[in-house]
């Protein structure tokens, strides 16, 4: 990982995008004191659906509106 200065990243910020496009992890300084890291951003991880579609279901089992479904809306609330 390389560091870089406020000012350099500043400056040069369009190639140091291309760096990081190609997976390089850059620190960024100001006065020799690292402030921030610019990295890939990494995908996000896939869950099967039908995982989360149990999951969901499991998450709704264990909650409750409080009231029936039908005086919510009675009362205008759904």
């Amino acid at each position: 990982m390389s560091a870089v200065g406020a000012y350099e990243a500043k400056t040069h910020f369009a190639q140091l995008l291309r760096r990081v496009r190609r997976g390089e992890r850059i620190i960024i300084t100001h006065h020799g004191v690292p402030v921030a890291v610019l990295a890939p951003v990494e995908p996000p991880s896939a869950h099967p659906a039908h995982e989360v579609v149990e999951a969901i279901k499991a998450f709704r089992c264990r909650r409750s509106l409080g009231l029936p479904v039908k005086d919510l809306i009675a009362e205008g609330r759904l």
